[in-house]
Formats: structure tokens, sequence, C-alpha cells
């Protein structure tokens, strides 16, 4: 506190100043350790205001103080420190650093030294340690202050209050340096308390302990003095003690102060009486004594008696006394002192029940020692034997407590070191005998409940005695007699283990439980082989049935002492033993209790194997004689989950483990049958088997698992022998337990634990040292049992052929070349005995489980070599199966190689691509083995890649060759035709309709309406006219209701496809050198695709060139890959041959059901001609055709066949020309129908054609083919050369149209454009008007029409069509002939031919994309289309022109030109299209099979449409004069007859298929 300066103040005051508190609790507990870290403890200051304001706040406790008072107790800032997350310490505190010690005293003393030495304070724990010594004598009282009130008295305010402690005894002298402020504190005679300023109610919660010397605690009291202290000196000194209190440490009984808290009397008075101890102890100290008196309230002290006022003085403290001597316990003190107090002897024995145990544990010696000396001093009376042998009952039983477990060691401690009645053994085994022979008596049965819980201690305590007296008297006359109370003891428990279960159930219990627990100490005084017949009577003389749990724990009990260790007591109850345990195991045991029985005889069995127990042959062929078997069918009969099987087959493997040979035999040799060997036999090798196949113990646990295995492998040699020996001759023969044997031998062989090569080269390396490698072991003698079978081998064929497999998968190359002449061996014997000269069993039985196995993991490269070569060289040298044998080594070399392949690529290649060509692969192997249930396994195996991936209409495929497997009749089906999927099914035509209706939805989610729609129909068959399931079909037609609708309606885009080849020899076999043609995903561009190609081969180099890679590449170690787009070549259905096709229906046979590809690069043949470079522009055109149609089971297929063709320049410009038209012709639909068009794609097409500065086209065309000299040199291009001066002519309608139409629709900004446009075009037109003649399309080329729905269609005119309408002057008398080679130009006379075929190829080239048209669509015109929801809605029809199939499909043929373009010149006169008879000339003439080539090939323009997502309208059906307007689909008017088109020529030898041309299509 701040006082005024001037002032002498008052010193040597205790003042409240601050406190400081840190949390130690994780460190205490061990989590932190880090000794070199410093804590800081933050430091929290009370006195923070001045004098003055504290005296405000006094005067004036409404103003609220922000910061912690000084008068506030020390206590309560603490308890707010520690609930305050953080104390604004200001930077003041200590910096600490802790380490825990671990250990006692003169543990760490030790320990830690440097840390730990005598002057280190030891504080002790307030109260008692969980185990107190006997020796550990300890006398600590600890006090704590607590509170006050004092009253102010004449002063104005409360006083400052000073208590002042000190001990003293009766006489009012003062106990010396007795008290300890704290640990390390040197003692002080007197402690003060810490003074707070003006507090009428001061709470201090000081501790202090108080030590003094055990006798002296009797005559002591601590005596508090109250003063006022004043901050002047002056003052200070006149102050004297204005109170007092006392309390004594012992109270008048006897028994020390109680723990608590005590309320104490403060009186007044003058100093001279109050330190008069001898006045003021005759007064009551604490205000519960004071209560008491207060009745006999005494006059005689008037002048010291309590004022008026003292009441208000109170004071608080409060005591916890920590001593090994003094007890607050009046019953227990009355039992320590009983010699002073015999007449209550009886009394404290009784009370000692009711003793808190704490108080009885701290004063154990002193109480047994009490006890002991009673009943011996006392012997003359019998009471006291029993009420002793309660109380010692009671104290043993409460050392039992969980809570007083700790006290055992002093128990023993107290036995061994402290115990010394000699004849308490007399006494103890008397009272014991008389409950146990009693036991009927209810008024006992607790007691003996309790004696018999005790049994342990108690038997030392009567041991003890006994070698005590032993010790000091020698084996006197009374030996007998002591022997005598044990025979006694086993005789009263036998008789009470007899009587009924219901009476004294809970005794038998506890008897069975714990008298085991006495044999190692009795064995000490007592012959132990009696002893062991004492025992073994006691077991016997419990009912069957009864009690079982507790007779086995009893008997383990027993096993487990010392006494089971000795042979001669062995002997005696061994027999015992197996007999109780063989009734558990027994078939007919009702309700065995295995778990009881396992640990019995793991005990046993674990005696057994020491080395220090005497000879146990005898007794391990007991064992084996009587419980072996038992144990087996306990094994085999019991769930392999059940907690108990690791137990039961440890025991077995113990008992086999200690059988040496001599006991094998010895074991087989009591069977008294052969089928009694037979069905043992069977029984351990199925038991083997089941554990070895069904791990009991953690895989992990390396030792009992290779344990395991050393014992059963020791035992299936040792049993090999006996089968050898009784069953192996041609009438001993037993089929089923040879069968067993190899097949027990195999899964011990290729047991997981026992594959060394999966282990870490250390792990190896010790187990091979501690165990060998088991699997050389039995896979040889495996060997040798096959080749001793002789003539029975072929009953093992071909079920052994897998298990030998197996055998010959381990990769362990001596064991390999032992094992795999088993399987010609299986060859030669399958072909010498099965009469029908061949192996065929054993061929399939060998693929089948080769398949199994490979997947599963096993076989290698090395494997593959080393079978292939063993299997050749024994074939070889054999006389009939030198062929067969060695076809059959390649085929199985080949399967493996496949296999390894799938397996390689399944385990380790995350390209599910790759996957499936390995699945297909393997699956093509089966196929041709004719393998079905194989076969099947692999289909399902795609399918589920498939449908991982997406790939709906795949799976669909895939499916579909499963169903194919199966006919629509009522057969069952096959097993292996079920397969998967869990289809309850039974007959094939249920399991095919199942797999239909699965593919029919996988083709949906993959928008293959069509085939659904095929399936559906077959489908709709069964149901209509064979299961007459009309609910079913019902649903299904809706089903394909909605597939139509789907194909009109639906967007669907064209896949494209793409061409890949693998070079260099990096890549699989299955990839390396070969070209494959993929189908790509919805919307996936080349650059996408290929990215995603390289991803899976990212070392692959990717080629810029398209052309074939030479040798070098070929066979570089490298990986090239070469990828590019090709066009799919269109095969139209010939039900869709001349009628009118929507384009919708159309647009899925150009990306569909397609075999053949083209890809088309232009090159130049000749001189260049720099005037004219079109006269030496050659295309070569290659054409894929791959293995298998597409789409299909895989989303990629391999090209079997490449062929190549050029096309000359002229036919280049036909086609040109072709294309352009049709792009004019198209461009000009569009913008007829949909007015909302941008019209800009329109002005940049037409002005790349009219224009002057870029019109190079027609005169290109003149000078280079439209000459006398070129007419020369080919005579036979004359047909061509109309053509595509027709074809130019042709252009000009087209034009006008465009024209009109740009006039339209035109703007301001474009007008100036317009005008040149329509000046350019008019020059344009006369010119070629007068070269090549006119020529006219009917008006209604451009009307917009409605489709028969109503919405409109917009039709899809290609360019054949587009000639076919117009009136022409071209001859068309034409007949094909084939053209033989790709370079001379087509020998047929007309302008058929190669004429408009390139033209096609060029536009199926030209993909769904409006990018390949030299027009640019404005990126923003392209998206509005392609957002509109009726992007494909074109209905737009197409006139399907005929074609013969084969030309189609048959890759040799070319495709050939329409006929319908070769139109006779008397077309040419003007066509004016308004009757029906003028509108003759327009109709489609026959066609030449060329035609469907023609229309098959996507056009450009459709799939610019199908881009740009403009829905052409359908043109009404029935109109066919209309037909001007519609596209090549439409039906044109009949055709005159003509001689010439009744017998279409036959198709040429050679198709050609349409590629990409990599040069840009010109428009001119």
């Amino acid at each position: 506190m701040e006082l005024k300066e001037g002032k002498k103040h008052t010193c040597g005051l205790r003042r409240p100043f601050g406190v400081a508190v840190m949390d130690i609790t994780d460190i205490i507990h061990g989590k932190v350790d880090d000794e070199e870290k410093q804590h800081f403890i933050p430091f929290q200051q009370i006195a923070m205001e001045t004098y003055i304001r504290q005296r405000q706040l006094i005067m004036s406790p409404l103003i609220t103080s922000h910061v912690i008072g000084e008068n506030e107790p020390l206590t309560s800032v603490l308890n707010k420190v520690i609930a305050a997350k953080e104390v604004n310490h200001k930077g003041q505190g200590l910096w600490i650093s802790l380490k825990l010690l671990p250990g006692d005293l003169t543990q760490v003393q030790k320990n830690f030294s440097h840390l730990v030495d005598r002057s280190t304070a030891i504080a002790r724990k307030m109260g008692f340690p969980e185990i107190i010594l006997p020796g550990d004598v300890r006398n600590d009282i600890y006090v704590t202050l607590i509170h006050g009130e004092f009253d102010k008295g004449k002063k104005k305010t409360p006083k400052n209050v000073e208590v002042t402690m000190s001990v003293y005894d009766e006489e009012g002298k003062l106990l010396e340096k007795a008290i300890h402020p704290g640990a390390g504190y040197e003692g002080i005679s007197e402690y003060k308390s810490v003074v707070y300023y003006q507090v009428k109610q001061p709470s201090w919660y000081e501790t202090v302990k108080v030590s003094i010397a055990i006798e002296e605690v009797t005559r002591c009291h601590l005596r508090f003095t109250f003063r006022h202290r004043s901050s002047q000196e002056s003052r200070d000194k006149s102050e004297r003690a204005f109170g007092v209190a006392f309390v004594k440490l012992m109270n008048p009984d006897g028994t020390t102060l109680q723990d608590g808290r005590h309320d104490l009397v403060v009186y007044k008075g003058d100093n001279k009486k109050m330190e008069d101890a001898k006045l003021y102890l005759t007064l009551p100290g604490t205000k519960v004594e004071m209560e008491e008196k207060e009745l006999q309230a005494s006059k005689t002290l008037a002048n010291l008696a309590p004022t008026k006022d003292s009441t208000k003085d109170s004071f608080q403290i409060a005591t916890l006394i920590c001593s090994t001597k003094l007890t607050q316990n009046v019953d227990l003190l009355g039992l320590l002192n009983w010699r002073s107090n015999s007449q209550n002897i009886k009394h404290n024995l009784k009370k000692l029940m009711e003793v808190d145990g704490s108080e009885i544990v701290k004063f154990l010696q002193d109480t047994l020692d009490a006890l002991f000396n009673i009943m011996m001093e006392m012997s003359d009376n019998e009471t006291y034997d029993f009420l002793v042998f309660d109380a010692l009952v009671f104290i043993i039983s409460l050392i039992g407590d969980i809570k007083f477990q700790h006290f055992n060691p002093v128990l023993e401690t107290y036995i061994y070191k402290h115990f010394s009645a000699t004849l308490a053994y007399v006494k103890l085994s008397k009272v014991l005998n008389f409950y146990v022979a009693n036991a009927d008596d209810s008024s006992k049965t607790e007691l003996l409940f309790a004696a018999l819980k005790a049994l342990k201690y108690l038997f030392r305590f009567i041991i003890q005695s006994r070698v005590l007296y032993l010790r000091f008297y020698g084996q006197s006359e009374d030996g007998d007699e002591f022997n005598n109370s044990i025979r006694q003891l086993f005789f009263a428990f036998n008789t009470l283990m007899d009587r009924p279960l219901e009476e004294a159930v809970k005794i038998k219990g506890a008897a069975l439980k714990y008298l085991p627990s006495i044999i190692n100490d009795v064995k000490l005084v007592f012959d132990p082989v009696e002893l062991s017949m004492l025992f073994c009577k006691f077991i016997q003389s419990i009912p069957d049935n009864q009690l079982v749990r507790q007779k086995l724990n009893c008997m383990t009990k027993i096993v487990e002492s010392n006494l089971f260790r000795q042979s001669e007591c062995r002997d005696v109850l061994l027999p015992l033993l197996i007999d109780q345990l063989s009734g558990q195991l027994d078939d007919n045991s009702s309700k065995p209790d295995h778990e009881a029985s396992s640990q019995l005889l793991s005990n046993i069995l674990e005696v057994l194997d020491r080395k220090d127990v005497g000879p146990t042959a005898m007794h391990v062929q007991l064992i084996m004689e009587r419980l072996l078997r038992r144990i087996n069918r306990t094994v085999i009969g019991m769930s392999r989950q059940s907690p108990q099987i690791g137990g039961f087959v440890a025991c077995m493997i113990a008992i086999l483990q200690q059988m040496d040979d001599s006991h094998y035999s010895h074991y087989i040799s009591t069977f008294k049958t052969r089928q009694d060997i037979i069905d043992f036999l069977m029984e351990t090798f199925i038991m083997f088997k089941d554990l070895i196949g069904k791990n009991v113990y953690a895989k992990d646990w390396m030792v009992m698992n290779m344990t395991q295995s050393r014992v059963f492998l020791r035992a299936i040699n040792q049993f090999t022998e006996v089968l050898t020996k009784f069953f192996m001759d041609q009438t001993s023969f037993e089929l089923q337990l040879w069968n067993n044997y190899f097949h027990l031998a195999v899964a011990f062989l290729t047991h997981e634990s026992l594959q060394l090569e999966t282990f870490s080269q250390a792990k190896r390396n010790k187990i091979v040292k501690k165990y060998g490698d088991m699997r050389k072991e039995i896979g040889f003698r495996i060997r040798d049992m096959w080749y001793n079978l002789g003539p029975h081998k072929i009953k093992f064929i071909p079920s052994m052929v897998g298990p030998i497999l197996e055998v010959t998968l381990t990769p362990e190359v001596e064991l390999r070349k032992a094992t795999i002449p088993i399987f010609f061996d299986m060859m030669q014997c399958e072909f010498n005995f099965s009469g029908n000269g061949n192996f065929h069993m054993f061929e399939n039985e060998l693929i089948t489980k080769l398949d199994q196995e490979v997947e599963g993991g096993r076989g290698d490269e090395q494997y593959k070599v080393l079978l292939e070569k063993l299997l050749l060289e024994h074939c070889r040298k054999h006389k009939y199966l030198s062929s067969s044998g060695e076809v059959f080594a390649l085929l199985v070399s080949s399967l493996l190689e496949n296999l390894l392949d799938y397996r390689t690529i399944i385990m380790h290649d995350e390209s599910k691509e790759n996957r499936m060509s390995c699945t297909v692969n393997v699956l093509n192997f089966y196929k041709e083995k004719k393998r079905e249930d194989i076969y099947i396994r692999y289909l399902y195996k795609l399918r589920d890649l498939h449908r991982d991936s997406e790939n709906y209409t795949e799976a669909a495929y895939t499916l579909l060759l499963h169903a194919e497997l199966l006919q629509w009749s009522d057969k069952p089906c096959v097993p292996h035709l079920l397969q998967r999927d869990s289809y309850y099914v039974y007959t094939q035509q249920e399991l095919k309709e199942k797999l239909y209706q699965e593919i029919i939805s996988y083709f949906d989610k993959g928008k293959m309406w069509e085939k659904a729609i095929k399936l559906s129909k077959e489908l709709a068959e069964t149901y209509e006219s064979k299961v007459f399931d009309y609910e079913g079909l019902g649903n299904l037609l809706k089903k394909r209701a909605s597939f139509y609708e789907n194909i009109i309606k639906a967007m669907r885009p064209q896949p494209e496809y793409f061409a890949v080849g693998y070079y260099g020899q990096g890549f699989p076999s299955f990839l390396r050198n070969k070209i494959f043609i993929y189908r790509g995903k919805e919307y996936e561009r080349r650059e996408d695709f290929s990215l995603r190609l390289l991803t899976q081969f990212p070392n692959a180099e990717k080629m810029t060139s398209t052309t074939p890679p030479g040798e070098e590449i070929k066979s570089s170690p490298k990986q090239y890959m070469q990828c590019f787009t090709v066009k799919p070549v269109m095969s139209l259905p010939p039900s869709y041959k001349d009628k009118p096709v929507p384009e919708q229906i159309l647009n899925y046979y150009r990306a569909n059901e397609v075999q053949q590809f083209q890809y088309s690069r232009p090159f130049r043949k000749g001189e260049k001609d720099p005037d004219n470079e079109f006269a030496t522009m050659w295309i070569e055109r290659t054409t894929y055709t791959t293995a298998y149609t597409f789409p299909g089971i895989l989303k990629w297929f391999e090209v079997k066949q490449i062929s190549t063709e050029e096309i000359s320049p002229l036919e280049n410009a036909i086609e040109t020309m072709e294309l352009t038209n049709e792009k004019i012709s198209n461009c000009v639909q569009q913008h007829a129908w949909d007015r909302a068009l941008s019209v800009h794609p329109l002005s940049m097409l037409l002005s790349g054609i009219v224009d002057p500065a870029v019109m190079g086209g027609y005169s290109n065309y003149e000078k280079a083919f439209f000459t006398e000299k070129y007419l020369q040199e080919h005579p036979e291009d004359q047909e061509k050369i109309e053509l595509l001066k027709r074809l130019i002519a042709l252009q000009m309608p087209l034009l006008t149209e465009g024209i009109r139409i740009h006039g339209e629709k035109l703007t301001e900004q474009l007008k100036p454009l317009h005008d040149r446009l329509s000046s350019c075009f008019r020059e344009l037109k006369e010119k070629v008007e007068k070269l090549y003649g006119v020529i006219t399309l009917p008006p209604n080329l451009t009307e917009r029409k409605q489709s028969r729905t109503g919405s409109i269609v917009l039709p899809y005119i290609m360019s054949s069509t587009l000639r076919r309408l117009s009136i022409t002057s071209v001859t068309s008398s034409v007949i094909s002939t084939s053209s033989n080679s790709s370079d001379n130009a087509p020998s047929r006379p007309g302008s058929d031919g190669s004429i408009l075929e390139p033209l096609l190829e060029r536009r199926a080239s030209s993909g769904a994309r409006v990018e390949d048209l030299p027009l640019k669509e404005d990126t923003e015109n392209r998206i509005s289309k392609f957002k509109r929801k009726d992007w494909s809605l074109s209905k737009s029809q197409v006139i399907a022109e005929k074609a013969s199939e084969p030309d189609l499909m048959s890759p040799a043929r070319k495709a050939q030109r329409p006929k319908s373009l070769q139109l006779s010149d008397n077309r040419l006169t003007p066509f004016h299209g308004s009757s029906p008879s003028q509108s003759t000339p327009l109709s489609p003439p026959p066609l030449t099979p060329k035609a469907t080539r023609t229309l098959s090939s996507p056009s450009l323009q459709t799939d610019g449409l199908m881009t740009t997502g403009v829905p052409p309208p359908p043109p009404p059906k029935s109109k066919p004069y209309e037909s001007g307007q519609r596209n090549s689909t439409e039906i044109a008017p009949p055709l005159p007859i003509r001689r010439e088109a009744k017998v279409p020529p036959p198709p040429p030898p050679k198709t050609r298929k349409s590629g990409l041309l990599s040069s840009e299509p010109g428009s001119q």
C-alpha cells in the first residue's frame, strides 16, 4: 500500500501482492517433454491502486472498480486467472523450465543425480500414496487457515487482522520449529498470515505443515492469536492481540483430530491470560465442543469467558492428517491397544469389520500383529479364534478389493518378513475345516464364502506358520496332524461338492475357483503326489454336467501350478484331465465349453513342451490317442469366425509338433480297421486343406503361420507314407483319399505365406534359414506321388490338371522343371488309356485352368518359355504325340502370350482402350477354340469396360455376341451360358429376352436407334407369337415408337473416324506396325483425339506426314504414331434404293454400318504448268477396309486391306465443280428457307465464284481441258469433258437464284457489293451460255414447303439430282465397264465412271463441318444456328439411288457413277415444268450400281447444314411434280422408258472409298 511520506511505516508485514499460474497437466501426463523449452508464467498484480483510491472504494462501495482490488482474497484472484484465457501481465512474470522425472524417489535420485541432490526440496503428497509399505513411517498434519470474521469494535473501519499460528504442549510450552510453510523450508515456530487491509471477513486459504513426533501428538494443540496491525509503526507497536483460538490434535477418546473443517471459538481477554494454556485448554476449542458444553456454562471463567461480542468473531481452519501411526478411528485404536483394553477385544474385533479400509491398510502391519497376538495369547478361548479368523479374512478380502490391490505386496512382505506366529496354522486350519464341514449352516455361508475368497493368503499364513514351526521344532510327532488337517479339509470339500447343485452353488463355485491357489504353498510342506490325488478326487466329486466351466478353469489352474511340472504328479493328474476334456469334446456333448477346454488343453501342452518337466513322451502319447481325433473334429465343426478356433488349431499344431515319428506310427496302429484309417486320413486332409485355405491367424503373424506350415508339412509327409503303404495297390486303391491328398498338398504349396518372392530379401533369407523353402519339399513329394500312381493316373485326369498347374506356376525354377513334365505324363496317359487316341480332356482342362490362374496373377514370360520348351522336348521324343503334342504346346504358348498381355494391361495399364484390345484378343482365341464358357466370361469383362467408359453402343454389340449363342427355344440354359449378372432364368429364350432388353437399352443410350428397332422387332415377334406377352409387347412398341421419333427429331452428332498407325518395335505386339481405324467420340476433333492417344503412349513420337513409313521406322526400337482423319464410305441398305429417304435417316448410314474409309492426298504428275496448275494436279485416294464393321464390339478395328487409286486432273475438276454446285444449291436452299440467316456466307460464296478477280476457275479448265490438244492426247475423256461443261452450265441457274435472294436480303452496306456481283454475273452468264448452253431448273426449287406433320423440312439436294432436275444436252448412253488400273482413266464410255465419283468422295471427305467449306461462315452465325433446338430435325429427303450390295461392301470394287448424270442431248430443250408430261424428263433415269456411291457418300453440304443447325423441311411426298424443289430423296415423276437403262451394267471390280482431300475444294 502507498503511504504518505514522512511517516514511519510498519515493516515485516505479509501483504497480498499478486499471483502467477501455469497449467502443467500435459507435462505431468508426459504429453509434453521438452526440457529445453522455457515456460513463461504471467504475473497478475493485485494492489494497483493508491491508498486514497482504496479509501474511496471503501467509503463509496457504489463506485465500480475496473481493476482487481487489493483486498480481494488471493484465492479468488487465482481462480479468476485460471478461468481467464489471457492475463494482462505487462511483461511481468516468471520464466521456468520443467522436466518430468519417472520413478520413485530413490530411482530418481539415482538416475537424475545431476538434477536431484540432497538440497532438492521434496514435497510429499497431501494424502497417502496408492501403496504404503511397512516401515514407511509418516506423521504429517496439514493445517489450512480458511477464513474468519472479526468485529471492528470501537474502530470506524474493519481491522487489519494478522493470524499467528504456533504449536504448544499442554503445559503451554512452545514447540520450536514445528511449522513448515512449504517444502524445503526450515521449520519455524510461529507462522504469520497475510494481512488484508480493512477487511471484515478475510479469506486466507494458506496451508502449512505441522511436523511433530508421534509420541508428542497426544499432548499438543495448535494456537492461533489475532492481532490488528496498523500502518504506522508507532501505533502498531501498541497494538496487542485481541483474540485467541486453539484446537487439540488428539480427541479425548484417543483418536486423532478428524480431517476436514473446524470452526474454532475466538476468545478475548488480556494477553497474559490468553497465553496461559492450562487456563484456556479447559474451554471448548471448537464450536461443536462449545455446543456440547453450553449447558454447563462455567461462571468461574468470567474474565476469560467469551464476551458478548465474541460470538460475532469466528475463525475456520481445515486439517488433513497423513499418518501411518495416528488413527482417527476409535475401533481400530481399541484393537491396536487391545492389551490395555482386554475386556473390549470381542467388541473391537467385531467392530473392525466396519472400519474404513483405508484406515486398516495404513495400519496393516500393526493390525495383523494385534490379531495374531490375540489369537496366540488368548488361545484358551476358542471364540477369539473364530473372531480373529473372520477379522483376518476381512483384511485379506479388503486387500483383494480393486481399490487396495496395491497392498498385495505389503501383505506378502508381512507374511514372509514380519509374520512370526508358529502355531497359527493349527488354529486357522481348525476354523477353516469347521467352516467347510458346516457349509450347510446358512448362518456361516457368507463367512465361508469370504474365507474361500481369502483362501490363498489364509493358506500362506497357515503354510508360513507351519514352515516357521518346522524351522524351530523340526518334524515333530504332530507332523501327521497337519497332514490330516489338509486331508480332512479336502474330504470336507469333496462332501460339499457332491451335494445337490441348488444348494450352496455359490460356495461350490468359490471352492473351484480358489482352491487351486493353495497348491504351490501346500506343496512346500505336503507330499505333491498325494496332493495330486486329493485334487483328482476333488474334481471327480463334482457331478457331471455341473459347474462345467468352473471345473475346467479349476483344472487349468492346477495345470498352471508347479504340481503339474512334476512328471509323477502328471501321471496322476493327466488321465483325469484327458477324461474331462474328452467328455467336453465328445461329439455327443450337448453344450461343450470350447473356450475353457482350449485354455486347459493349451496349458497342458505348454507344460509338456518345456524342457525342465521330466519325461513327457508317454504323456504326449496319451493325449494323442485320446484327444487328437476329438480336437480335429472340433476344429472341423467349428466356424472359422469363432474366437476359439485359433486356440484349438494351436493345440492341434502343438500335439502334432510334440509327436515324434514313433508316435505317428503308433497312432496309425491304434486304428482297428482299414476304414478307420481312411476316415482319419480323410478328416485330417480335409481339415488341413481347409485351415490352409482359410487363414485362422493374421497374415502378418509370420511365426505362427510358418510354424503351422512346418508342422502340417511333417504330418502330411508322415501320412503319405501311410497312403503308399496301405492304399496303393490295385485292390486297395482309394481314389478319394489320394484326390484329397493331392489337393491338400497343392493348397499347401500355393499358400500365400510360403510364396517367398513376395517378401523382402531380408525376410526371405530369414525364413529360408529357419524353415527352408517348404514349397520345394512338398512339390517334389507331389511329383513322386504322381509317378507312384502308375495305372491309376487316368483316374486323376482331368481333375488333377488344375492343381498340378498351380504347382508348376510357382515361381521356383527347380520346382517348375520337376513338375511341368507331369503335364506330358498326363497327355500320354490320356492318349494311351482313354481309348480315343487323343488328349482332349487334358487339353480343355488345361486351357480352362490356365485362363483362371493367369488372370489370378500367376504365371510369367519365363513360365511360358519353359512350358513350351519342356512340352516340345517330351512330345518330340514320343512316337505318337510328336505332331499333335507339338501343335498343343504351341497353342498353349500362344494362349499364355495372350493371357499375359491381357493381365499386364489390366493390372498395370490405365488405358481402357488397351484393356479392351487385349480382352478382344483373348475373346477371339476362345471363340476359335469353341470354348463358349470362357468366351462368355471375357465378353462380360469387355461389356463392363465399355459400360465404365460410357461406350454404350459397343457394350450393346458385345452383349449381342452372347445373345447370338442362344436360341429362341425352351431349351434349358447350360450353366456356362448364364455366366453373369445373376439372371435367374431357366431357358435360353428367357435369357435371350433379358439380354435383348439390356442390349436395346444400351443401343438407346448410344443413340443407335436403328439397331434398337431391329432387335425390338425380333423381340416383338417372340412376344407376339411365341410367349404371348402382350403387356411386354405394348411396352416394347412404345419404346420403339420413341426410337423412330428420336431418329427424326433428336440431335445425333456424327462421329469422326481416324486412321492411326503404330510403327516401331516399341509398341506391344497387338499394336506393332499395324493401322487401326478409330471411331471418335461425339464432337471429338482430331487434335483432341491424337492428344488422347499420346497420353496413353507418352513416349511415342507423332509423325507429321500421312505417307506410309518406311522399313527403317517400322524396325526402329522407338514408338512412332501416325494419326489422320478418314471418311467413311456410306453403304445404304437395299430397301432405301430409289426411295425418298429423309436426311436424318440417311445421316445414320453416313457414319454407321461402315467398313471402308477413304483418305485423299493431292500430288503432281508431270511438268508443272506455270499457267495452269490444274492440268497436273492428281489425287491419290487410299481406301482402308477394316476387319469388322463399325460400330462393333470395339471403338477401333485393325485395317485388313488397303487399296490406292489415282484420280486424274479432269476427274478432279469434275469433282470440284460438283461440289461447288452442291454448295451453291444448298446455300441458296438455306436462305430461301430461313430468311433470318445472315447473308454474309452467301455474299462470300457468290463473290468467290462470279467476281472476275477470282474467277480463274472456268478459264483454268478451258486452258487445261477444253483444247484440241488435250482431246487429241486423251480421246477417251470426251464424255468427261462434256460433263464438265455441263456442270459449268448448271451453275448459272443456281447463281441466278443466289443473286436474286442476295438482292432480297440486301442491306445498305452490301449494296455496292451486290451491284458489282450482279454486273460480273451478267458477263459470266452471257459467256457461259454462249459456250456451254443454257440449263434451266424448275422454278419451284427454292420455294418453302410444309412436311406432312406441318413442320418445315429443308430438302437436301445433291448435285446428281440437280443435274437430273435440269434440262440437259449431254448424251447419256453409257455402258459401264470396269476400270482395272488406278492410273488409267476409266475405259467405259459415257460421262459416268469416275467423273462424279471424285466429287462425291470429296463431298464425303468434307465431313460434317462448315469449316471445310471455303466460305468462312461467321462464328456468331454458326453458333446461333448450333444452339437451335431442332438442330438435326432435317427431314430433308434424298432419293436414294440404286446400287448393288456387293458394290458397297466389297473392297475390290470401284464405286460407280450414276447413269442419271449422263443425260441425252434431246434434253437441252427449255424446260417449262408446267404439265406432268413436260415434267417427265425430270425423273431420274435408272441408275447403275454406281449411284449408291453417290448418295451414300456423306455430302459436304449436308454436313455443313448439320453443323450449322438449320433443320430442312421435308417436302410433301404426295406431289411428284414439285420434285424440282426437293433433294435427291424426292420422288420424281415417272421416267421415259430408255433402252440403255434396262440392264444395269455389272459393277466394276474395284470400289473406291471416299477419303479426305487435303486441299480445300476450290470454289470456281
